[in-house]
Formats: C-alpha cells, structure tokens, sequence
C-alpha cells in the first residue's frame, strides 16, 4: 500500500500544495522551540536528550496512530493516515516555486530580478553574481531540495512502511532534518541560542539518517541520467563539497547532466534573521568562503535547468515504478 499512498500524497500535492503557514508547521515549530528551551542545559548528554524527544515523540505519534487505525477501523484507513502525513511531509511545491521564478527570470534575460529571487529565497548576497552562478547556485539549492523534501522522505517511508511501521519514516526523516537545520540557525538568534551540545547532536543524528536515502537519491540520479559519469564524479568529487551527503548527491548531478557544480560559497545576506531562514526551509550557507573547487563538466546555463527537472521527474518515475512492481509482488506472492 505504500505505492498508492505515495501516489496520492503526490497527485494532491501538486494539485493543491501545502500553505507555507499551517497548522501542522507551526506546531512543529512550536514543538523544537519548547524542546531547546527546556532540555538544552548546555552538557553533552543534554543534547542528545532535546534531539531524541524533538524527533521521536512525533515520530511515535504518527506510529501510534497508524496501529490504531490498523487495529479498529482497517488498513484502508489506515492508508487515508499514511495520504496525510506524506502530504505535509513530501512534496515538490514546498519549494519548486523560487526554481521556476528564477527559471522564468533567466529565460527571458532579467538577471536582476534572479539575483533578488535567489537572494531572497536563500538570504544570501547575489547582487554581483554573474549568470553562470546563478545558475549553478539553484541547481545546487533545488537538487539538495528535492532530496529532502522528496527522495528522502521517500527512502525512510518506504523502508519503515515495508517493516509494517506505517508513515512513522517520513516524519522520522522530516523531523531529524527540520531540527537539525532549526537548531543550527537558532545559533545566531540573539534571543536564546542553541548550545553547542544540541547542534552537534542534531548534526551528527542528521548524517547517519541522511547518509543512505543520499546515497540512493545519487544511485538513481546516475541510472536516469549519464551513468558512468555520474558514478565517476559520484567518486571523485564528492568530497569537494563541505557536507559529504549532500556532495554525494551534487556530485552524480554534475556527472548525470554534465555541468559545473561547486565552488565558492555565497555570503549570508548581513541582517538576516537565522530563525527566519531555518523556519523557510533554507539551506545552510557555507561561510567559509570557499572549497576545494568544482566538479568536471560545462559552464552552468539556463538549459541544464531544464536537464536537471528532467533528471529529477525521471528518478521520481524510477523510483515510482519500483515501488509499484514490489507491491504488485507481494500482492501476487
């Protein structure tokens, strides 16, 4: 049943997508503000503490609630849950609509308005970026996107959903990564920073979770995409890049659709707000200036814009009919 409630999350997804303020958002917000403020002490142990209840509770709750369903009313009701937590939890709309924006801004030759789209939508510098890196900068941004809101949330459902754990892998997954990415902006808040202790133990959870469903967001970029450049660049450049999963997946990008990919990092914008931009889903910006330099392949264009929608509609479709022969399996066996 995985399949279908995968399908469905999707179909209303893109039909009619999520409101950026709900209510589902806000209570989670509310939840790892409360969890930070009360069981952040400031020791090791604390940390771990804040992130285990940050994640787990809702986590069991989703679970919980699935095995009711399951136990009073049947799976097909049981399956309606599994719709609804997917559809707050996975989603191309959550962010594809500053990727079309600029996209449209580019196709039409007004990069200055990319540059403000692309600085409002990470809060970052770009009035001096030229074309090249503005597109580089969003196909960075989406790919890592897509992962996290999409092939991610995937992997974990899928893999939970098979041992009969309901939708409890993609809130377990959504919540590893909102909390770690929260508590990491929280940092700079003036009010209430996170301690070191609870970014280290959020960071660290998120790189064990991130590191397989990575790993198969890359292994399916590379099969839809130029495979043996994918699986070249997958090896020899990942390691460029200042996060060892994301740099994975970045890395069969670059390979898969042959483009220039890594780089000097871009500047946070200077006033702005790190609560904010956690609570907009924006990625981390790496302010170490720059890294160890960019994958082989062609100056980013707008055109690799389209090849990369493409390498992720095609990797969705891999993955969907995956999903489906494994369930029409089970159903036949």
């Amino acid at each position: 049943m995985s399949f279908f409630a995968i399908l469905c999350a999707l179909l209303i997804e893109q039909v009619r997508p999520l409101a950026y303020h709900n209510p589902v958002y806000g209570g989670v917000l509310a939840w790892t503000r409360w969890t930070s403020r009360n069981l952040d002490a400031g020791k090791s142990h604390h940390g771990w503490i804040a992130w285990a209840l940050a994640v787990f509770l809702p986590t069991g709750l989703a679970l919980g609630v699935h095995w009711l369903l399951v136990l009073t009313l049947g799976l097909p009701f049981a399956v309606l849950w599994s719709i609804a937590v997917l559809y707050t939890t996975l989603g191309f709309r959550q962010f594809s609509h500053y990727f079309t924006d600029i996209r449209d801004a580019l196709d039409v030759g007004d990069e200055p308005l990319a540059r403000s789209l692309l600085a409002h939508w990470q809060r970052v510098e770009a009035l001096d970026l030229p074309r090249s890196e503005i597109v580089r900068q969003v196909i960075e941004h989406s790919v890592i996107a897509a992962h996290r809101h999409v092939f991610g949330v995937l992997a974990w459902f899928s893999i939970l959903a098979a041992l009969g754990l309901g939708p409890a892998g993609a809130v377990f997954y959504r919540m590893s990564e909102f909390v770690s990415r929260y508590w990491a902006h929280k940092n700079g808040a003036a009010v209430q920073p996170s301690s070191v202790w609870v970014q280290q133990a959020a960071a660290r959870a998120w790189h064990v979770i991130d590191w397989l469903p990575a790993r198969i967001t890359a292994l399916g970029f590379a099969v839809v995409g130029s495979f043996e450049d994918a699986i070249d660049c997958w090896r020899n450049d990942a390691k460029r890049f200042p996060d060892l999963n994301d740099g994975v997946i970045l890395a069969a990008t670059s390979g898969a659709v042959n483009v220039r990919l890594g780089g000097g990092a871009l500047s946070p914008a200077p006033f702005a707000d790190p609560l904010a931009r956690a609570q907009a889903g924006e990625s981390v910006v790496d302010d170490r200036g720059a890294d160890s330099g960019s994958t082989p392949g062609r100056e980013p264009e707008p055109a690799h814009l389209r090849s990369v929608v493409g390498l992720v509609w095609r990797s969705v479709v891999m993955w969907m009919v995956l999903l489906a022969l494994l369930t029409l399996a089970r159903l036949l066996g």
